[in-house]
């Protein structure tokens, strides 16, 4: 049986990029991919959110038309999720979602928990995680935390943020 979560690497990160910094994360996530990948990583889940997912899924989607052989797996919150996003945001998803190898839903139930459920499923479906992450308070953080607490090496690609600051990450 193959194990996929060894060969896995999930992404997290906050919805909005700062303006003028685009350029420097995204070139930080290739990096770290193109390390991954020649590693033996063959698998990179998202969550479909807007911003960093999205940007690091058109990455993925422009690499894999590169080099072959990786896959890119969507798990996604609930049915609806998007209802809230404007439509520029619909339409790209609506043209990222095709590309993807496997689409996955975390829950039935809409809500604060479905979210949770789909970043722990990342994580724990991962060997390593790749986070775009500046914000104590945030979803992010709590999937950084959590994928610490779970052993799994994180690097942040937030400008200034390459080091493990305590305070973030929940250690001392």
């Amino acid at each position: 049986m193959v194990d996929l979560k060894s060969k896995s690497c999930c992404f997290t990160g906050h919805r909005k990029l700062p303006d003028g910094q685009e350029a420097e994360i995204m070139a930080k996530t290739e990096a770290e991919i193109r390390i991954f990948l020649s590693g033996g990583i063959n698998r990179f889940l998202l969550g479909g959110a807007v911003g960093y997912d999205a940007e690091v899924a058109k990455l993925l989607f422009r690499l894999k038309n590169e080099c072959c052989g990786f896959k890119v797996v969507l798990i996604y919150p609930f049915d609806g999720y998007t209802d809230r996003w404007n439509d520029a945001q619909k339409a790209e998803y609506a043209k990222l979602l095709p590309q993807y190898d496997k689409v996955i839903k975390a829950s039935e139930r809409s809500g604060r928990e479905a979210y949770l459920l789909r970043n722990r499923i990342l994580v724990d479906s991962s060997a390593v995680c790749i986070a775009y992450c500046h914000k104590q308070r945030s979803g992010t953080a709590y999937t950084v935390r959590y994928a610490k607490a779970q052993g799994m090496a994180v690097t942040n690609t937030a400008p200034g943020m390459e080091e493990d600051t305590g305070s973030l990450w929940g250690r001392p």
